[in-house]
């Protein structure tokens, strides 16, 4: 429970549904020593008072469970050293991975506990043989299937997601009509532990490094101009690039070693025929061979159309049916059929 309404309706309908259970907020990030984004939102003494009212008003127990030591290192340590790498990463779906489903699982389980809910906008149902399938949640503009892919069966049968079926109007609703002190709390946009999203800044506060300017490139090698520092940059970025130009120019690739960032204007240079994702799960089927279905590269990504195999190398080999915008390296690669969750990985390599 972070204190916002998505967790607080969600402990309400659980309580109403299993009548014995228990609320608990993770406390993941609380680093006084840095300068800057010091305190993780989500651990603010604010939204703990609120999770524990919240929980005083249902009459269930609440705890604080500390987890800062597997957050560090899981969680923001791979997130720094994606961005040094010239990567982008996606910090919310490795806490998903390593600190929700996995770390306060395990914790309910050994604490005699038979599942964990949150207040993420999915569904789980099962087919007509029994394996638990991820599906898009009914409120389509708050889906966070995306953030989810990495789920396994034995997860997925140990996890609710009880505001699958309801749209964020009708939570909000929900918890006025409980007096919920949070029932019109703002939801939080950005990466919890950066909440300014000075990504760079927080970087180079975190590691005490400084990173060193270096060139913007063309596709030839032609200097275009200077970059601050390759953490400050991602694939695909436009905006303050300080480059003058006749025509817009876009981040094509980041390049660590030479510590050189390629940029291309608009047009065919900058898009990518399909991507190869590594560190895969398949929620179903068991393998995929030529699959023709929609895939999603970013969290905020329209859908787009591909062809996905399954390589010997437990990679995911995916060709776009038309060039798109070059995906992020790091970012997750989701498959959907439909409104069914097929599975994922994190993008690897680009195919030009």
């Amino acid at each position: 429970m972070s204190g916002g309404v998505d967790s607080s309706v969600s402990a309400y309908l659980i309580r109403e549904k299993y009548k014995s259970c228990k609320g608990a907020t993770m406390l993941l990030f609380l680093n006084e020593s840095l300068g800057i984004s010091s305190r993780h939102p989500c651990c603010s003494r604010e939204n703990i008072i609120d999770a524990k009212n919240i929980c005083n008003m249902l009459g269930i127990e609440h705890e604080v469970i500390n987890y800062m030591a597997g957050f560090e290192e899981q969680v923001i340590k791979k997130f720094v050293s994606v961005y040094e790498a010239g990567g982008t990463p996606n910090p919310c779906i490795d806490c998903n991975k390593f600190m929700k489903f996995e770390a306060l699982l395990s914790h309910a389980k050994s604490s005699g506990l038979e599942k964990i809910a949150t207040g993420h906008y999915a569904r789980i149902t099962k087919d007509s043989s029994g394996r638990y399938l991820l599906s898009k949640a009914k409120d389509l503009s708050r889906d966070q299937s995306y953030v989810l892919y990495m789920l396994s069966q034995s997860q997925l049968a140990s996890i609710e997601f009880p505001l699958g079926d309801m749209t964020k109007p009708e939570v909000r609703e929900l918890a006025e009509s409980l007096h919920f002190t949070n029932a019109r709390k703002h939801d939080s946009q950005d990466i919890c532990f950066i909440p300014d999203g000075d990504y760079g800044s927080f970087i180079e506060s975190y590691t005490g490094k400084r990173y060193l300017p270096g060139d913007f490139i063309d596709p030839e090698g032609k200097v275009l101009g200077r970059h601050k520092g390759i953490i400050h940059y991602t694939t695909g970025q436009r905006r303050g690039l300080g480059v003058a130009a006749a025509s817009r120019l876009y981040v094509s690739q980041i390049n660590s070693e030479a510590n050189t960032i390629t940029l291309v204007p608009e047009g065919e240079s900058l898009l990518a025929r399909g991507v190869i994702a590594s560190d895969i799960n398949i929620i179903v089927p068991e393998k995929i061979m030529n699959l023709n279905a929609r895939v999603k590269t970013r969290y905020r990504q329209r859908e787009i159309p591909a062809i996905i195999n399954q390589s010997d190398n437990n990679e995911l080999i995916v060709e776009f049916l038309e060039k798109q915008k070059t995906p992020a390296i790091g970012q997750a690669l989701v498959i959907y059929d439909g409104d069914i969750v097929v599975g994922g990985g994190t993008i690897t390599q680009i195919l030009h």
